[in-house]
């Protein structure tokens, strides 16, 4: 989905994996192929994960957001949490950490949303 293909972009603007790449689910497309509603159910992303000294660099990734709790944040509640300090149930950034949030402007990183004087919904962080 635009969601996930949001995401990824995110994970790979912050270093935490090497490559995006569309593809099938028998693995990657060599050659350009576009997505339309014949192929739609078969179409994949394929992530390559970045590794430093033989671990990777992106070791876990969790959701905030989810169907069943949905947490929205203004710009001043997202400037906290990305100093490091808790809202609500979610705690602040830590050093070595991303946030990736929601806003009118797109998927993005905390710290992005931040500098434009955003809010909108957290998604997901990642370390």
């Amino acid at each position: 989905t635009k969601l996930n293909l949001a995401v990824s972009r995110v994970l790979y603007n912050q270093g935490f994996v090497s490559s995006v790449t569309r593809g099938t689910h028998l693995g990657p497309d060599q050659n350009y192929v576009p997505t339309t509603n014949l192929n739609v159910a078969e179409r994949r992303l394929w992530l390559s994960l970045k590794y430093y000294q033989d671990e990777p660099v992106l070791r876990k990734m969790r959701c905030i957001t989810k169907p069943s709790r949905k947490l929205s944040c203004d710009a001043n509640q997202f400037r906290a949490l990305a100093a490091g300090q808790p809202w609500s149930i979610v705690k602040g950034v830590v050093p070595g950490e991303i946030m990736v949030v929601s806003t009118i402007r797109g998927v993005m990183e905390i710290q992005d949303a931040v500098r434009l004087g955003l809010g909108g919904a957290l998604l997901a962080r990642a370390n």
